[in-house]
Parts: C-alpha cells; structure tokens; sequence
C-alpha cells in the first residue's frame, strides 16, 4: 500500500486541517517535488515550509517509520539530507548522523482513495475507469493523449535502438530486420524478425542484382526450402540456395516458427518474403529514401511492391492458383506498416541525430493516418474516447497495454481522477444518473 502513500503525497490529498510534524513544528508543502524512480529517496526537489522557514530536499516515505531501518537507509549516505520523512505509522523517531531529530509527518491514506484504487483494480470493466471518462475535460483527454502518443515514440525508438546494437550499430540493416518484422502482421511478426537477423545482409548484397539469388536466400533462410517438391521452381531455388549457403556459412530459422493457422493466403509467409525480396531487389526503400520523402504520399508510395512471376500464381511451393494474381500490398497493410515500422524508424533516427524535423515528420505520419479499427480502439471508443487518427489510435494501445493491463492506474490521468473521487462526488454521480 506504500504505492497509495507516494500517491497521497505526490498529489497533496492531505486532510483538511493544518498539516505538523511529530514534534510540533507547523507544515506547509510547497511543492511534494519530483518522483524519483531510481535508488535513493522517494522525491527530490521538494520544498516545504517548517514553523514558516523554507527547505528545499528531497523527501522519503514509508508505510512505517521502522522501515527505514528495515531498508538500512540509515547506513546509506543518501539519505544523510532528506528534509521531511512521511509515513502512515510513526513508530520510532529518526536522526540525522550528527544526532539531531529528521523532521517526520504522519500522513494517512484517505480512506476514499483506498475504497475507489480498491475498485479500479478490481474492475472487469474495459477500459476500468470507463464510468469516469464523460466528466473530464476536452483539454485533460488530448494532454494525456498527446503525452501517451511520445511515450509510444520513445518505447519504439528503444525497441529500435536495441535491435540496431543487436545489428553491429547498422542502420540499414535495422530498417529491414523493422520492416520484416512487421511484414509478419503480429502473428508471425517474431518470426519474421528471426529471419531478417538470420539473413547475412552485405552477403545478400553482393546479389542484390539478382532477384531469383535473392529469393533463393530470402526463403532458404526462413526454412521454407528444406522439403522436397516436384515443382521445378522450388527445385531451381533449393539448388541455388544449397550454393549460396555453403558459399555464406547460412544457418537457416527453423520451419516451425511460421504460423499459418487462420491466415488469409495473402498473409502467408512465402507471399511476405516475396513482397519483401522485390522491395529489397528494386532497392526501393531503404534509409536515404525515407529520409528524403517529405510527406505520406512519398512514404506510401516506397512500399508499393509486388512479387515475381511465380508469385503471381502460387501462395507456397505446393499450392497453384488458377490464374495469375497481383499480389501486392494493400493500402491498410500499408498504412499498418507506415504506423508501426516507417514513423518510429523516422523517430529514432531523429533522436539518434538530434533532428527534431525528423521526429516531427514522423508525428505528422500518425496524424495523418486513419486510425486502427481494433478491440481496444473499440472499448476506448465505448467509453467516450474517439480516435481521430493513428496518433490517437497508438495513443489508446499504450494506455491499454502500459497501464490498464499492468492496473497501474496511479500513473494514468485518467486513473487519478477516478481515485480522487470523493464520497460527494460519487453521490453527486449516482443521484445524477438516477
């Protein structure tokens, strides 16, 4: 319950009386200060008043006064100029190592707030504070939104950064082991990372030349040329892939990582990995494009790809439609990929190179795309919240799966005004509605 005190003292809910320490000294907060996530104390930079003299410092707080001991912050140097210690139950005093007494305050959880977190855990509703949603303001909803959708940036451009370290710090290659990933649409979106990272891209480089080489690579690295088939294109591929693999030291992924239960045949890996072997083979997206396209329609039209010939009348090795089809990209898988792989990838290296215009630009592409039509979206919508593009869209998914799934509502707006509620306030609410 610790997490409900930080909460009371990060948003002043103190009683309605004037606040002193255990000895006497009359309190007034100025400002609780700034959570500190990290060791060391609970917040720092705050500034109280005490007996009407200002301090500025950091404060720590505890269910009991005991646990200071029990955390041995009384060994530990940091915690040497806390100006203020806030628990629930002052048990024992604390002192400062030249003796004299730290200031404390017995601080307790408001009932009410205990009552209304108790409820908005507990709640099987989606999103849990739906009921709460009506009453906020027009400017609260788009401030959390608008924070939400950078946060959504940031934890992107770290999955990014991660798989660029992973990738020998190189950028090219991480643009396509990006969009790989997202060719796989979510159900095989982890398999086709492992492919992409399986793939020794300056070896692929030195046929990019060569579509059938490239394929030959593409599939045989996914583990989709490992069968045997009568059919004669296969054959001409597993035999140049027997070459190029020796030729490489290739290691191909295991077949096994590939899902096609419940995919429309447009879906199925070996249609992806085509698409993506013409895109890679008529070099039409890579780094210096993106970062040269100015706006959604330049973006969009990097990705229009298609498939070889072979392609255009097969689904896999053993399957032969009954007439050619193009099979290209449609424009929500499209949009999909620009929402999920092209603007944080424009983020990142925004970020990487301290270029505020990229990252800019990439904010622009959200905006300026539909917003997804998901279960989320669709329970947010429900509640009151309507999405007017993917910014907003991307916006909802990471309150949804950073904060409603973790039930970490104490750092949700949306979550604070539901636990502020008073007792008035919810009569006020249910005579309303009645």
């Amino acid at each position: 319950m610790e997490q409900l005190l930080h909460y009371t003292w990060k948003h002043k809910i103190f009683p309605l009386c004037e606040l002193r320490t255990t000895d006497g000294r009359l309190l007034e907060v100025l400002n609780p200060g700034i959570h500190n996530t990290d060791a060391g104390p609970d917040f720092t930079g705050a500034k109280i008043k005490l007996d009407g003299i200002e301090w500025v410092g950091n404060v720590e707080l505890h269910l009991k006064t005991s646990d200071w001991f029990r955390h041995h912050h009384d060994t530990d140097a940091a915690y040497d100029n806390i100006i203020l210690h806030v628990a629930s139950e002052i048990d024992c005093p604390l002192r400062y190592p030249n003796g004299q007494e730290i200031p404390q305050l017995q601080l307790e959880v408001p009932a009410y707030v205990k009552e209304n977190y108790a409820e908005l855990s507990h709640n099987d509703s989606r999103p849990p504070c739906r009921n709460v949603i009506g009453d906020l303001s027009t400017f609260l909803i788009h401030n959390w939104m608008t924070s939400l959708t950078l946060e959504r940036f940031e934890e992107r451009a770290r999955q990014i950064m991660q798989r660029r370290e992973a990738l020998d710090k190189n950028w090219e290659d991480t643009l396509f082991v990006t969009l790989a990933r997202n060719f796989g649409f979510g159900i095989n979106g982890d398999a086709f990372e492992q492919w992409a990272q399986s793939i020794p891209m300056s070896a692929v480089g030195k046929h990019r030349d060569n579509l059938f080489q490239i394929e030959a690579i593409f599939f045989g690295q996914a583990g989709l040329l490992e069968a045997d088939y009568e059919d004669e294109y296969y054959q001409k591929l597993q035999k140049e892939y027997r070459y190029l693999r020796q030729k490489f030291t290739l290691t191909p992924i295991e077949v096994s990582a590939w899902k096609f239960l419940r995919l429309r045949p447009q879906n199925f890996p070996h249609i992806r990995i085509a698409q993506l072997a013409m895109l890679y083979y008529e070099q039409r997206l890579n780094l210096s494009r993106l970062l040269n396209a100015q706006n959604l329609n330049e973006v969009s039209a990097l990705l229009l790809t298609h498939v070889s010939d072979y392609w255009r009348t097969h689904y896999t090795f053993a399957s032969q439609a009954t007439k050619p089809i193009e099979k290209t990209l449609s424009p929500s898988s499209i949009q999909l990929i620009i929402i999920n792989s092209v603007a944080p990838m424009l983020f990142a290296y925004g970020k990487y190179k301290s270029d505020q215009t990229l990252c800019d630009r990439a904010f622009t592409l959200w905006e300026q795309l539909k917003p997804e039509n998901n279960a989320i979206i669709r329970d947010w919508a429900s509640a009151g919240i309507a999405c007017e593009n993917a910014a907003d869209s991307q916006a909802l998914i990471q309150l949804h799966r950073n904060y409603c799934q973790r039930r970490d509502c104490l750092r949700c707006k949306f979550g604070y005004e539901y636990i502020r509620r008073t007792p008035g306030f919810l009569r006020e609410q249910e005579e309303g509605i009645s």
